[in-house]
C-alpha cells in the first residue's frame, strides 16, 4: 500500500511545487460567500486558507452574510428586501448585519485557531487581524429607491493592510464601511473584495461561491454537454456581460463576473469563480494546471514560442517519463543543450507542458518532428495540436514541402492530424541511416 501511495504522490507533488514557488510572496483576496458558512463549509476553507498562507502566500478573507443577516431579521420578524440586486438596510436590517458579522467574525476567528494534534490545523499558527480599514460613503436613492444604510465603499486602508499582511497576519474584512463621522453602512461582500484587490493591485482576486464558474454556453442549462469554461479572456468576458441583462441575484450568470472583469481592468491580473460544493476548490484553483472554476484573465497565460537555454530543465523534467516507459528516445542534457534552437515549447505560468523539436532535412525539403510530448496534466485540452501548428509554421517558413514523424505508440494520434502512413525507405538517406530498424518505429507524413 505505501509503494503505491508513493508512486502516486511523489510525482504529484512534484508537478505542484511550480506553483508553491511562483505564488510565493503574491497577495489573494477571498471573498467568501456567506452561503458558504451556512453550508459548513468554513472549517475546511479555514484549512486550505491555512494551508496556502502557510506555502508564503498573503491572504485578506472577506466574508459575506447573506443568509445569515435573512436569518436575523427572520427571528426579528422582518422581511429582507432588496432593489437593484442590492439590500435596502434599514435600522433593523443593520442591527441584524452588526449582530451576524460580529458572530461570523468570532466564528471564522475560531476556525484559524484550531491547532489540535492530528488535524490539518496542527502546527499552523494562523494570527488573524480585523479592523476598520474600508471608509465608506451612502449609496443613496437609485431610482426612487431609498438604500438606507447602505452603503459603498469609498477608501480602502491599503497601508494598515499591508501592515498587517508583512507582519504575517491573515487580514479579515467584514462586509461594513464607516464614514468619517463614524456611521456603519452595510456594502456588498463582492463589492468590497473587489475594492480590496484592486486598491492592493492582488496577484488574485477569488470569489468561493455557490456558482461552479461560467458555463461554456452562459444561458444554456448546466450540463456535462456545457462544462465551465475555465479561463476567459478580459475582452471575451467584457462582451459576454455585454450580452446579459443586469444581474441581481448571485445566480445570475454576470453577478460575480462583473466584479472580476472590474479587478482586471484596474490591474487585478487574475480573478476567479469557484464552488464552495468542491472540496478543496481552493487548492485545486491555485495548485493544480485549469483548476476547477473560472478565470478571468487579463491576457492569455498560454504561451507557444521557440525555446531558449533557460527551457533546457524543464523539456527534460517533461520528456523524462516518457522515455523510461519507451514512448520517446532517450535524449541526454548535453543532446538537448545542443538542439535547444530546434525546440518549440508551449508553457502556462511559466511551466512547460509541451515541447516538440524540428530537424531539417533541406536537401530532401522535409523535417522530422521529435520529441512530440505533452504532460499528462494537460492531455486532451489541444496543446499537443497547438505544439504541432507552431512547428508545421516553422516549417513552412524554411520553405519545406512536409515534415514526419517516426512512432512507435501514437501513430492514430498523427494520422487524425493529417499524416500519413509511408513505408521507412520514404527517409532521406541522412535520416534512414540513424532509422532504428529493431524499434521498428511507424513513418508518418503531412504534406505542408
Amino acid at each position: 500500500m505505501s509503494t503505491v501511495f508513493n508512486f502516486t504522490f511523489v510525482p504529484w507533488f512534484r508537478s505542484v511545487a511550480p506553483y508553491i514557488h511562483m505564488h510565493r510572496g503574491k497577495t489573494f483576496v477571498v471573498g467568501v460567500a456567506g452561503e458558504a458558512i451556512a453550508a459548513g463549509k468554513l472549517g475546511s476553507i479555514a484549512t486550505d486558507l491555512a494551508l496556502i498562507q502557510s506555502m508564503g502566500v498573503k491572504i485578506v478573507l472577506v466574508h459575506g452574510f447573506r443568509p445569515q443577516v435573512n436569518e436575523q431579521l427572520r427571528l426579528k420578524g422582518h422581511e429582507p428586501r432588496y432593489s437593484h440586486g442590492m439590500r435596502i438596510t434599514d435600522e433593523v436590517a443593520l442591527d441584524s448585519a452588526q449582530e451576524a458579522a460580529g458572530q461570523l467574525r468570532y466564528e471564522i476567528e475560531a476556525a484559524f485557531s484550531q491547532g489540535l494534534p492530528n488535524t490539518p490545523m496542527a502546527g499552523s499558527t494562523v494570527r488573524v487581524i480585523s479592523g476598520n480599514f474600508i471608509t465608506a460613503r451612502p449609496m443613496g436613492i437609485i431610482d426612487g429607491v431609498d438604500f438606507k444604510h447602505t452603503g459603498t465603499v469609498r477608501k480602502v486602508d491599503v497601508a494598515g493592510i499591508t501592515r498587517s499582511l508583512d507582519a504575517g497576519a491573515l487580514v479579515l474584512i467584514s462586509p461594513f464601511g464607516f464614514s468619517p463621522t463614524g456611521e456603519a453602512f452595510n456594502l456588498a461582500m463582492e463589492e468590497v473584495a473587489t475594492s480590496v484587490a484592486v486598491a492592493l493591485l492582488a496577484d488574485k482576486l477569488i470569489f468561493l461561491t455557490e456558482k461552479p464558474g461560467v458555463r461554456v454556453q452562459p444561458l444554456a442549462p448546466e450540463s456535462d454537454d456545457n462544462p465551465i469554461d475555465t479561463e476567459i479572456p478580459l475582452a471575451e468576458a467584457r462582451a459576454l456581460l455585454a450580452k446579459l441583462p443586469p444581474p441581481e441575484l448571485p445566480t445570475d450568470v454576470g453577478f460575480y463576473l462583473r466584479h472580476c472583469v472590474k479587478a482586471c481592468e484596474h490591474g487585478v491580473e487574475r480573478s476567479h469563480i469557484l464552488p464552495f460544493s468542491v472540496d478543496g476548490a481552493l487548492l485545486l484553483e491555485v495548485y493544480v494546471h485549469d483548476g476547477i472554476g473560472t478565470m478571468v484573465v487579463d491576457e492569455k497565460l498560454e504561451s507557444v514560442r521557440e525555446a531558449t537555454a533557460d527551457d533546457v530543465t524543464g523539456i527534460l523534467q517533461l520528456i523524462e517519463p516518457f522515455e523510461k516507459d519507451g514512448t520517446l528516445v532517450k535524449r541526454s542534457r548535453t543532446e538537448i543543450e545542443r538542439d535547444i534552437g530546434n525546440y518549440t515549447i508551449l508553457e502556462h505560468d511559466g511551466v512547460i507542458f509541451a515541447c516538440a523539436a524540428l530537424y531539417p532535412y533541406p536537401e530532401a525539403k522535409t523535417a522530422e518532428m521529435a520529441a512530440v510530448t505533452v504532460s499528462p496534466q494537460s492531455q486532451g485540452q489541444g496543446d499537443g495540436e497547438k505544439i504541432v501548428k507552431r512547428v508545421e509554421q516553422r516549417a513552412r517558413a524554411m520553405g519545406l514541402a512536409s515534415i514526419f514523424v517516426l512512432t512507435t505508440r501514437t501513430m492514430h494520434w498523427f494520422i487524425k492530424r493529417g499524416f500519413q502512413p509511408v513505408d521507412p525507405d520514404w527517409l532521406p538517406e541522412a535520416r534512414k541511416r540513424k532509422y532504428n530498424w529493431d524499434r521498428k518505429s511507424q513513418v508518418l507524413v503531412k504534406k505542408l
